[in-house]
């Protein structure tokens, strides 16, 4: 556990700065909303595109090596950054972003089936919700990091204060803004290949998911279609899908709306923390699990709780007039529907923990395949941010066309109505969803067994 819970936190930390990213690169390398949003999309594209590779890899290499190879890719795309920012070209930071994910989609492919099978299942979602805590405060550090030490000196690159300069200034600028990336991810990529050798070299134990050798003599092209046979693992992918798009949008977006709304704070950066702020309502959630689960309330209960509190927090954003403000210690004025962004956070922060072991539950020697079926399920992290992007820009465009004034409801603000199909997925597969067994029946198991004893 205490070398699963390190490797969640260098996971959360690369994971989290694309919010401050997106931003950070609409500006540096002069791109649109919608087109800033592609950072997401070329970091969580690579969950989909590698899961299975990833597991047949973990297959030759076994787990314990498999964490370390996905470290070292991690490390790679990191390394990558470097002629990226040289160059200041948006499609080099992308493939690096690509590389990054496609490490993590190793590391994912091989840490979470660890965290289920070393204990009890029914206390899986607790266990997951102490590596929670380490992904999500790593969250919670990264954009502060990132701020405090690459971008501190935003206000200098406002996008009025660039627009003012000729085109020569203006190119030195913003290459001189994109080299401030430079050794900040040189410094990243060792410290995780430090990792990799010491993952190498510790006692973390290989583990056997199909002893029974039932699966073993499989095709993966055979495993996966007999995997999808569990209508509990193919529901918890589409509600994996679903919340990852949720998770992402809370805490990538977060920025961007607040920098339309004006929260710049003192030194003209502060909406490049709001990252921070999702991240702080999702550890809270955590910590809440580890409590909670499976003392007092089951992985079950958590699920509907927090798919009906994203439900109404959704709600609630799309409503809201963005001219409601509130003061909390410590940090400037803030507009309610961000804090409200924030709190989705909170709502989504037991939903990885819960999904997770519900949909590997009973599929025996499959365990392996179906953890790398659900990999791909973080493609809802690549996909609906671009969603989210297009239809803010489309409907910014049109208000502005049509003169609304800037103090009403922005397109950022009405487009997470598109997360109401999650929230209402995630209630569905906690409350029905993940009993099924059969897709000829909607039995639960339990029901099936005593019908066959």
């Amino acid at each position: 556990m205490v070398i699963l819970t390190a490797l969640f936190f260098i996971l959360g930390f690369v994971t989290w700065l694309n919010g401050p990213l997106i931003p950070f690169f609409e500006l540096a390398c002069e791109l649109t909303q919608s087109q800033a949003y592609f950072v997401a999309f070329a970091f969580y594209i690579a969950y989909f595109v590698m899961a299975i590779p990833s597991s047949w890899v973990i297959e030759k290499v076994g787990y314990k090596n498999g964490v370390s190879l996905g470290l070292l890719v991690i490390a790679l795309g990191a390394f990558m950054f470097y002629p990226a920012a040289e160059t200041r070209t948006f499609i080099l930071f992308l493939v690096a972003l690509f590389v990054m994910g496609t490490g993590l989609a190793i590391l994912q492919t091989a840490a979470n089936p660890y965290v289920v099978v070393i204990g009890p299942r029914e206390s899986a979602a607790a266990r997951i919700s102490v590596l929670g805590i380490a992904n999500k405060l790593a969250g919670f550090i990264a954009p502060l990091v990132l701020t405090a030490l690459v971008l501190s000196n935003m206000q200098d690159y406002t996008a009025d204060k660039i627009a003012a300069l000729d085109a020569i200034a203006k190119s030195k600028a913003l290459d001189t803004l994109a080299l401030q990336l430079q050794t900040p991810y040189l410094y990243m990529g060792f410290i995780i290949i430090i990792l990799a050798v010491f993952v190498k070299l510790s006692p973390l134990p290989e583990i056997d998911l199909d002893e029974d050798g039932n699966v073993a003599h499989l095709s993966v092209f055979k495993q996966i279609i007999n995997a999808l046979k569990y209508p509990q693992l193919v529901l918890g992918v589409i509600t994996l899908m679903l919340y990852l798009a949720a998770e992402v949008l809370a805490g990538d977006s977060i920025g961007v709306f607040g920098k339309q709304l004006g929260v710049y704070g003192e030194n003209g950066n502060f909406y490049l923390k709001l990252t921070s702020f999702t991240m702080t309502a999702m550890v809270i959630g955590y910590i809440l699990g580890i409590a909670l689960i499976p003392k007092y309330v089951s992985q079950v209960m958590a699920l509907k709780v927090s798919g009906i509190l994203g439900l109404i927090l959704v709600l609630l954003i799309v409503t809201i007039s963005p001219n409601v403000m509130i003061q909390l210690p410590g940090i400037p004025v803030l507009p309610l529907v961000i804090l409200l962004v924030a709190l989705m956070g909170l709502a989504n922060a037991l939903c990885w923990p819960a999904i997770w072991p519900m949909a590997l539950q009973d599929l025996g020697g499959y365990t392996k395949i179906a953890s790398a079926i659900l990999i791909m399920g973080i493609i809802g992290g690549a996909i609906f941010p671009l969603i989210y992007g297009s239809w803010a820009e489309t409907i910014n465009l049109a208000n502005e066309a049509n003169g609304i004034a800037k103090t009403a409801k922005s397109g950022n603000q009405i487009a997470y109505l598109i997360l109401l199909p999650s929230y209402l997925m995630i209630i569905f597969y906690a409350f029905k969803g993940h009993k099924y067994r059969s897709w000829s029946r909607s039995r639960s198991l339990s029901g099936q067994i005593e019908l066959i004893k």
